[in-house]
């Protein structure tokens, strides 16, 4: 779905390459701005990982509106999660060790929110689940791969469309939103508020 030069452009609020990629395989023209805004450690911790991933979408969003106020924004946040339990991105090599222990040998989840926020159109605010059955991984191999840094910035400590594609089993559910960005659901939530009347105000 590529934009014409007469739509209103559509703004990443997001620095992830891998998020960036997955726009343009689906053709979707796209500007970036880096959401000046810190993911805040614990606040959502009473929320479910699909409430928690949508607020911190919005947040990514509407942080960079002030700047965009003719564009549609596009947040979003990914975590892994086992039984309930978020987990996000791991804070250095020992806590990514962790993370791939508990992951290691289970059928877990991997949710994604995404938010849209548009000029004077309203805004779009949903997630998308895929479950994931890892294989029980050996200790050398969690530490050879803690030790390649693949983990860095990825939600679940492991990014599946690298090398730990060979710890995984089954995939039940969208592929890009594992990756970082369910784009069948992007793509619907675009053509969804490009279609609403100008009348519709942002909130």
């Amino acid at each position: 779905m590529a934009n014409s030069q007469h739509e209103i452009p559509l703004i990443l609020a997001s620095s992830s390459p891998r998020r960036g990629a997955l726009l343009r395989q689906a053709g979707i023209a796209f500007g970036v701005a880096s959401p000046p805004f810190c993911e805040p450690a614990g606040l959502l911790a009473n929320l479910t990982p699909a409430q928690q991933t949508e607020a911190l979408a919005y947040f990514k969003a509407r942080s960079v509106q002030r700047d965009h106020r003719d564009a549609f924004l596009l947040g979003a946040d990914t975590l892994a999660s086992i039984e309930g339990r978020a987990l996000g991105k791991p804070a250095d090599a020992a806590e990514a060790h962790s993370m791939l222990e508990s992951l290691s040998g289970t059928r877990h989840e991997v949710t994604t929110g995404v938010a849209l926020l548009g000029p004077a159109r309203g805004r779009l605010i949903a997630s998308e689940t895929t479950r994931v059955t890892m294989r029980r991984m050996t200790g050398s191999e969690i530490d050879g791969y803690v030790s390649s840094g693949e983990w860095r910035g990825k939600a679940g400590a492991y990014a599946l469309q690298e090398t730990a594609d060979r710890f995984i089993r089954d995939i039940s559910g969208s592929f890009s939103n594992v990756v970082g960005l369910p784009i069948e659901l992007v793509t619907r939530m675009i053509d969804e508020l490009r279609q609403r009347p100008k009348a519709h105000k942002t909130t």
